[in-house]
């Protein structure tokens, strides 16, 4: 078997030109958190549809794949802008049929574990007595030991594809992570065939000082199939410490889903164009960098 690439940079275009329509893709991050939006703008340009989304903290890429009519079924946890509680445009979609898988959030740790771990199931005790276990796709189980407990069995996720935004990476795939929180990144890159990396920059191996700062690393590089650079890749989500969450610009974004029109035209300004376009068109690279630390 020819061994990977050492060199695994690829154009955001490169990246998504790899993805299929009917597809299943993790996205990783925090409803306004490091969400791979650059990579999300990009896939609604390229039109695909029929995906089967894995958000289990969704945000405005939820959102935004939902408006563009790309989702066939969302597997989620929560959908939200955090200071805007319900994530509008999912909102919308839903209201209006969106199928959905829902799990509560420590089962959806669960299920990706699983799937990071190459298991059908792990069992539970979370859901348990919920009307979310009551789902098709949930069973329960009795321990094979003699306390006999009934548990609640969570059916592993696989992904095609996941979708990651990072702070730092190498051409080999070696990325750092400085947010406080991984959230659920590093199972959704293993439970995942492939997985896809924007990182607000590219650097040596040697800048990236992996002794150092060997506890943001948070996957294997052998998981990573590409990385592109994408300077705030994560706007209006934030890439903390390297620029904040933009809420000026989300309740833009949200006040677009109140008609057809408001989404035609926030996507004309701010989807149907490039990275480098899209940085201009809100605001400049020295406003985002200046971007207020958010009050909860």
């Amino acid at each position: 078997m020819k061994p990977p690439p050492l060199d695994k940079r690829m154009t955001m275009e490169a990246i998504v030109g790899q993805l299929r329509d009917g597809m299943t893709l993790g996205i990783g991050g925090w409803a306004t958190r490091r969400k791979p939006m650059a990579l999300v703008r990009a896939i609604v340009r390229a039109g695909l549809k029929d995906l089967t989304l894995v958000a289990p903290y969704g945000g405005p890429d939820v959102g935004m794949l939902a408006a563009a009519g790309a989702i066939r079924k969302l597997t989620f946890a929560f959908v939200s802008l955090d200071h805007i509680p319900i994530e509008p445009h999912f909102k919308t979609a839903r209201q209006a049929g969106l199928p959905v898988w829902e799990f509560d959030e420590g089962m959806a740790h669960w299920a990706l574990r699983a799937g990071a771990m190459r298991l059908p199931f792990l069992p539970t005790r979370v859901g348990l007595a919920t009307d979310i276990a009551r789902q098709p796709g949930f069973a329960s189980i009795r321990s094979p030991f003699a306390d006999a407990e009934e548990l609640l069995a969570v059916p592993a996720i696989r992904l095609d594809a996941a979708l990651l935004h990072v702070h730092r990476s190498d051409e080999k795939g070696n990325t750092l992570v400085f947010s406080p929180d991984l959230f659920f990144d590093d199972l959704i890159a293993r439970a995942a065939d492939r997985v896809f990396i924007t990182a607000e920059k590219l650097v040596a191996t040697a800048a990236l000082d992996m002794v150092a700062n060997a506890r943001f690393n948070p996957f294997e590089r052998s998981v990573v199939t590409g990385v592109a650079e994408a300077p705030f890749g994560a706007h209006p989500t934030s890439a903390s410490p390297d620029y904040e969450i933009d809420l000026s610009h989300l309740k833009t974004y949200a006040a677009a889903a109140d008609t057809e029109a408001g989404w035609a035209d926030y996507r004309t300004r701010f989807v149907e164009i490039d990275q480098s376009a899209y940085v201009d068109a809100i605001g400049g690279a020295d406003r985002l960098r200046a971007l207020p630390k958010p009050v909860y």
